[in-house]
This record gives C-alpha cells, sequence and structure tokens, in this order.
C-alpha cells in the first residue's frame, strides 16, 4: 500500500506540476473528510509522509478522558500512556491508525474525494496562471472546431476562440500553430475557461513588441492603436531619442518588421503613423495618405471638422469609411470630413443670411455685432458665448441664447441641409 501510495503522489507531482507537499495537504483533508463522513465526527487527522524511506503515517489527534464515550476521538489514560508516559487527563496524544482502522475510512470514497480535490487544486493553479497572462500573447494549436468557437491547445488546457474574436478573413485548420491574445480567464464548473482573440487591437501592439526590440526596451512607444480586423490597423508611434525615428523602427528596413505582422494577421493592411500631442497634426497624420487642408476644432465637443482638397476625398474618407473611421479611434476625436468645395459652399450660404435671421437679434444687436468684426452668422459659430460679452448689449444670458441660436440655424438652414445630404450621399458611393 505505501509504494502505490507514494507512487500515486510522485506521479501526480510529476504529470500535475503540483507541488508535493499541496498534494500532502489535500490528501490530509481528503481522508478528514472521509473519516468525518464514515464516523460523523470531526477531529484533526495528520499524514506524514518521508519521500526518502517512503516511510507513511497516518495519525489521529485523541483527547485523553477518564471514561471513553468515542473510540474515535477519545482515549483512556492508561492507553494514552502507553503513547506518551507523561500525559494527563484533558491532554491529547497521536493515535497511528492501523491498515484496518483505515480501511474502515472507506477507502474508496477517501479516494474520489482525493482526486477532487487534486482536479480543484490543478484548475486552481492553472487559473492563477492564466489570470496573470491576461494581456498577454501566447502560441497555441488549434485542436477543433467547437460550433462557431476554435479550441486551441494551449498545453496545460485547452483555450476557447469565440466566433467574435476571429478574424473574418482566416481560417483556423487543425493542426495550424497561431499566436492568440489571451483576452480574459472565468472560473466555472468545469475549470477555468481561457478566452482567447485573434481580433483585440492589443494583439497588432504585442505582435510589434516581439518584432522590433526598440519597443520592448522603451525607446519607442506605441500611444494608440486602431483596428478593423482583418482588413486595416493604424498605430501611432512615438520616438523618446530624437536620433530614432519610430515609425522607420517599426516598419524596419524594406518593411520586414511592419511586414511580419502583417503576415502574422493573415494579410491585414498596418499604417504607422507618428504620435503628435498637438491634435491638429495628430489627426492629419492619422488621416494619412490623404492631404489636409484645414482643421477648424470643437473642444467641447471633441471633434473635428477636415477640409481637404476635392481630389483627396475619397482618399480621406477611405472605402467604407475605414480610413477617417480609424483615425477617429486613433486620436479619440471625432473627424468629419468635409471637400474643400463643399465648404466653400456652405461658407457663402452662411454668408448670405443676416445676422436678424437669429432668434433675439434684432437691429440695434446686429449694429453691434458689426462694429466688433461679426457680420455672418458662420462667424458666431466659430466662437464661443463667451466671447459675445464684451460687446455691447449682450449679457450672458443673451450671449449664450444668440450662440445657441446659431448653431441650431447652421444645422437647418435649408441650403446647407441639402448640400450635406448630396455629401451624405456622394461619401455612401466613394
Amino acid at each position: 500500500m505505501k509504494e502505490q501510495f507514494f507512487e500515486a503522489v510522485f506521479e501526480i507531482e510529476r504529470e500535475k506540476g503540483i507541488d508535493r507537499q499541496l498534494i500532502i495537504a489535500t490528501i490530509e483533508d481528503a481522508i478528514h473528510s472521509a473519516y468525518k463522513k464514515n464516523f460523523g465526527v470531526s477531529q484533526k487527522i495528520e499524514v506524514h509522509l518521508d519521500h526518502d524511506t517512503k516511510e507513511a503515517e497516518i495519525v489521529t489527534i485523541k483527547e485523553v478522558v477518564e471514561q471513553v464515550k468515542n473510540l474515535h476521538s477519545q482515549i483512556s489514560l492508561e492507553e494514552a500512556r502507553r503513547i506518551d508516559k507523561d500525559v494527563e487527563i484533558g491532554g491529547s496524544v497521536r493515535v497511528s491508525l492501523t491498515p484496518e482502522e483505515f480501511g474502515r475510512i472507506s477507502a474508496q470514497v477517501a479516494k474520489q474525494v482525493i482526486l477532487q480535490r487534486i482536479r480543484e487544486t490543478e484548475r486552481e493553479i492553472i487559473y492563477e496562471e492564466f489570470k496573470s497572462r491576461v494581456g498577454e500573447v501566447t502560441i497555441g494549436v488549434v485542436r477543433r472546431e467547437q460550433g462557431d468557437s476554435v479550441l486551441v491547445d494551449l498545453g496545460k488546457i485547452e483555450g476557447i476562440l469565440p466566433s467574435s474574436e476571429q478574424s473574418s478573413i482566416e481560417r483556423y485548420r487543425v493542426g495550424d500553430r497561431i499566436r492568440v491574445y489571451i483576452l480574459d480567464v472565468k472560473k466555472t464548473n468545469r475549470g477555468p475557461q481561457i478566452i482567447l482573440s485573434r481580433t483585440y487591437r492589443d494583439l497588432v501592439k504585442k505582435l510589434f513588441e516581439m518584432e522590433v526590440p526598440e519597443i520592448l526596451e522603451g525607446v519607442v512607444t506605441i500611444e494608440a492603436v486602431a483596428r478593423d480586423p482583418g482588413f486595416r490597423s493604424k498605430i501611432a508611434v512615438r520616438s523618446n531619442d530624437e536620433k530614432i525615428d519610430g515609425v522607420g523602427a517599426c516598419v524596419g528596413v524594406r518593411g520586414i518588421r511592419v511586414q511580419a505582422v502583417v503576415n502574422e494577421l493573415g494579410g491585414e493592411k498596418i499604417d504607422v503613423v507618428p504620435y503628435n500631442p498637438d491634435p491638429a497634426i495628430f489627426i492629419e497624420n492619422a488621416l494619412s495618405p490623404a492631404r489636409i487642408k484645414e482643421i477648424r476644432f470643437d473642444k467641447t465637443a471633441k471633434s473635428a471638422i477636415v477640409t481637404v482638397p476635392d481630389n483627396q476625398l475619397s482618399l480621406a474618407i477611405g472605402k467604407n469609411g475605414q480610413n477617417v473611421r480609424l483615425a477617429a479611434k486613433l486620436t479619440n476625436w471625432r473627424i468629419d470630413i468635409k471637400s474643400e468645395s463643399q465648404f466653400l459652399e456652405e461658407e457663402r450660404i452662411r454668408r448670405s443670411i443676416p445676422l436678424t435671421a437669429l432668434p433675439g437679434v434684432g437691429p440695434k444687436t446686429a449694429e453691434n455685432l458689426t462694429k466688433y468684426g461679426i457680420s455672418t452668422i458662420s462667424e458666431i459659430v466659430n466662437l464661443k458665448p463667451e466671447d459675445l460679452l464684451s460687446i455691447s448689449g449682450i449679457g450672458k444670458e443673451k450671449a449664450i441664447k444668440i450662440w445657441k441660436e446659431a448653431q441650431t440655424l447652421n444645422q437647418t438652414l435649408p441650403g446647407l441641409k441639402d448640400l450635406r445630404e448630396k455629401d451624405k450621399d456622394r461619401k455612401l458611393n466613394l
């Protein structure tokens, strides 16, 4: 029995990678549970193993009493002193369980509990390991499909690649080795569930960290990533060393570094652009390769109206709006693209509307606005309410009202509305 017992412990240690002392503690707990279940008592059970001599001892702690009422938890003074001659009533002694007694503990129950606890321990170890690895990229082997999901062998456990995290341009075949992003780890009744991703934006970031030593060293940092999985990604990089070109470091000689990431992502195109803390420069970089004519900001709404030459409109917007959509995600600004001719036509329409068309602006207020250099609704739209406070006859409430009415009229002018509808249709056809 001892040989089998030790062999089982060592085998678990080898196969499961569980520390021997943890196995022993688990076995002790399992035997204690089995003992309690069979005899209806709760007492301390200790398991002592010596892996050098392969000696095993299972002992129970019994209380020394004058009159024994429970053989499993109590012992007479006479018997106790055979074990410890100095023990007194009220003390306790450690009594070895004989093989016969151990057999009465229901070995089958103990075995089931031990196996269950070992599985639970193994699952907990795997859970803690992968929980600490959330956000990492690892290599796995595609094993099989499970509904719309793909199961990936990660070594100790299979991870799940849900359909929502699969690239639309990739096909996963059994035996394929793929890099996956560890997105989440969940506890379930069947053990830890490792959620993987091939579409998460940080997968691109991690792949560049693996390919570009300057990023790993901190010389170049990736400030932002925007991704349309399977089609195109944009990353913004900053160099912390003026001698190092951040974009060049990520692209590599003859594009070898960026191409390695493109290949790993199944051909997904990647734009690497320089980061800049100035939103005007950053947005212009993000909209590359389109050329920008002018950018106007509404910092309160964190939106930008970008004017481009007419021949750059389709390039700035991109196929199905992809370029401007990724640029907006990358910069975290709402971006509206206008062609130069559209911008000029909108300005012409705004300038054709007299200031008195604004509710609350009479001839006297219009005259004061004109003296201040404001002669069109367009100029009010580009101001802030507080900019109007220095004008004679305009207080805080009236300034806010005029500004809001100008914004509303700017959106509802018939000519502008028709022009925007035409522009919207045009952009949809690009």
